[in-house]
């Protein structure tokens, strides 16, 4: 690694791993009451440091919430463990703690990101491998145009290029296609992650990236009313669209080869150029049905997806994942996978305590359907939760990241459900904490300011963290 680049990682980690408050209390279930009764805000603290800014994601929880955790409640080469691992987030902090982070997720994009947020890779070849790639994409886009256009006929099956069609401009599959084929002839797997992510980046971001959606960052894609060159010009759209209203539903079109350089230099500048700790496990593996040992872990820090698919991961995912060679209609059977999908036939629901029962009739009695939806939500969870409870050791301790949902007009008050749940299972819950959501960063589906005639936006304002210790 070059010496600069030392001094700048040296500066990060001098930065940002300081220790946190100790607490007084020598008992584990005392000082996880602690540390739930202390301000898990973090607001005005940077969140981007190291490699948490590489990729969009939605509903992040800010790293310092599980380094809190982790540095208070385990010790050098314990085992942190996140059953859905979404962004790395927690496994980022535990590696910077030199703990030994596991990560499982169903989702390939959220594996992607979390494997290349933890490996430290050559600076030097970083640059010349994205110099490359920058290169030799636009001087294949100029000169061999009628090349790429067959490259994209054989890269898609119909339905796929139908959705491709839909939300993004010739020129920009055009630009994608010439970058991805660079990308895929880099031959060291770990490399090739990295530019995969960095390519995924330009697709799915906050503002839509270079695609014709809006709010991919939030899960939410909304085609744009119109497309504007640097001047304000309406290039493609409603040309007689009222540009007043420009800051909403529309984009500025960008370019994808720029868009690269620039997330590339961003993001070697984040990346460590050499081990900080153990290095993580993070693999395939679902969260109902754990790939570990019993009593084989010492803190799991997680944030399960929201009821009823209020924040749809693969909504936004597939935007990206169709270019790395996933069919629409694998991605959509996959979809209906993931814990708080709306797919409820033929699913086995679990028997659930009284709390949590009532929540579902009284959504039952007004919308029989949504019912069902949130019976199988609280399975699940259930489900996760008794997984959780079977890899934890005694004497330790899960933290779950939970927000509430709106269902039918009706709070579905999640995480009061969860301590009962949990509770059920045999976990001790002795508090929950809240926190209020810093909106911009968290990157949820809803503006700063509380709209009560907005379903999203009433649930969406604060988060709970539930502490469970396991007896």
């Amino acid at each position: 690694m070059d010496k600069e680049d030392d001094l700048v990682v040296n500066e990060q980690l001098s930065l940002f791993t300081k220790p946190t408050k100790k607490y007084k209390s020598e008992s584990i279930l005392e000082r996880l009451i602690e540390l739930l009764q202390s301000d898990l805000n973090f607001h005005n603290q940077i969140s981007n440091y190291n490699s948490h800014n590489f990729h969009s994601f939605p509903a992040k929880f800010p790293p310092q919430l599980p380094k809190l955790f982790i540095e208070e409640l385990t010790k050098p080469n314990e085992v942190v463990f996140y059953p859905m691992v979404g962004s790395g987030t927690t496994i980022v902090e535990a590696y910077f703690a030199n703990r030994k982070g596991i990560g499982f997720d169903i989702d390939p994009l959220a594996l992607k990101i979390a494997k290349v947020k933890t490996t430290p890779l050559n600076k030097k070849e970083l640059r010349k491998y994205g110099s490359k790639i920058y290169y030799e994409a636009k001087d294949d886009y100029f000169k061999n145009r009628e090349e790429l256009y067959e490259l994209l006929k054989i890269h898609f099956d119909s339905k796929t290029k139908k959705f491709i069609d839909y939300w993004f401009l010739p020129e920009t599959q055009l630009e994608l296609i010439s970058l991805w084929k660079q990308i895929t002839m880099i031959k060291e797997e770990e490399y090739r992650n990295f530019f995969e992510v960095i390519f995924s980046s330009l697709i799915i971001t906050k503002s839509g990236g270079v695609s014709l959606a809006l709010d991919l960052g939030h899960t939410r894609p909304h085609k744009i009313k119109a497309l504007l060159d640097k001047d304000g010009n309406v290039v493609y759209g409603d040309e007689n669209f009222e540009l007043s209203k420009k800051h909403f539903v529309t984009k500025v079109i960008k370019s994808s080869f720029e868009e690269f350089r620039k997330r590339l230099n961003q993001n070697i500048n984040n990346i460590l150029g050499h081990s900080v700790g153990t290095k993580p496990e993070i693999r395939f593996c679902d969260s109902q049905n754990l790939c570990l040992d019993n009593e084989t872990v010492d803190l799991i820090v997680t944030s399960p997806p929201y009821a009823s698919n209020a924040i749809d991961y693969m909504r936004a995912h597939k935007f990206s994942l169709v270019w790395f060679g996933y069919k629409i209609d694998e991605l959509t059977k996959k979809r209906k996978e993931y814990i708080g999908s709306e797919s409820t036939s033929d699913y086995y629901f679990e028997d659930l305590p009284d709390f949590t029962s009532k929540k579902i009739t009284d959504v039952s009695t007004i919308d029989f359907n949504r019912g069902k939806v949130l019976k199988r939500y609280f399975s699940e969870m259930k489900k996760s939760l008794k997984e959780m409870y079977r890899v934890l050791k005694p004497g330790k301790v899960a933290i779950v990241v939970i927000g509430n949902s709106t269902m039918k007009g009706i709070d579905t008050e999640t995480h009061k459900c969860l301590k009962e749940i949990g509770s059920s299972i045999g976990f001790i819950a002795p508090y929950i904490g809240i926190r209020q959501l810093d909106r911009n960063k968290r990157m949820l589906p809803a503006s700063k300011k509380k709209d009560l005639n907005s379903q999203i936006q009433k649930r969406m304002h604060e988060e709970y963290v539930i502490g469970f210790y396991k007896p």
